[in-house]
């Protein structure tokens, strides 16, 4: 599996993406990692397995503290994807928008007549 695969795969589960939200703040130990959460250490371990499979946690060796630190290049290659995308979008939805406010000043005056015409008739509607 590519990296930004990985990466998202990594990202799509709310557990992992919380453990990266306190990682943002510094470094972590796997007990402090669990803390928040209801689940044994082994099941955060398997989550931290899988950031750090996607490479976007590292970990380090000292002594008996192993700690945890977020890693910023995948999250900016995942980044710089979806930025693809979001300019693509973007213009797309300026042309809708152009185009419906194009679609109500034809309207109105449209409208007008209408309105115009029901009065001269009598009908209120």
């Amino acid at each position: 599996m590519d990296r930004l695969s990985l990466t998202f795969s990594a990202l799509a589960d709310p557990t992992r993406r919380a453990i990266l939200a306190r990682l943002s703040s510094g470094p972590a130990s796997v007990n402090e990692l669990a803390a928040p959460f209801r689940m044994s250490l082994p099941a955060v371990s398997k989550h931290l397995k899988v950031l750090e499979r996607a490479q976007l946690i590292a970990r380090g060796k000292e002594a008996q503290w192993r700690p945890c630190a977020i890693k910023a290049e995948p999250l900016k290659e995942a980044t710089d994807w979806m930025e693809q995308y979001r300019q693509f979008w973007e213009a797309r939805f300026d042309r809708l928008e152009e185009y419906l406010k194009e679609l109500q000043m034809q309207e109105k005056p449209a409208a007008k007549k209408v309105a115009s015409k029901r009065r001269k008739h009598g009908n209120s509607k």
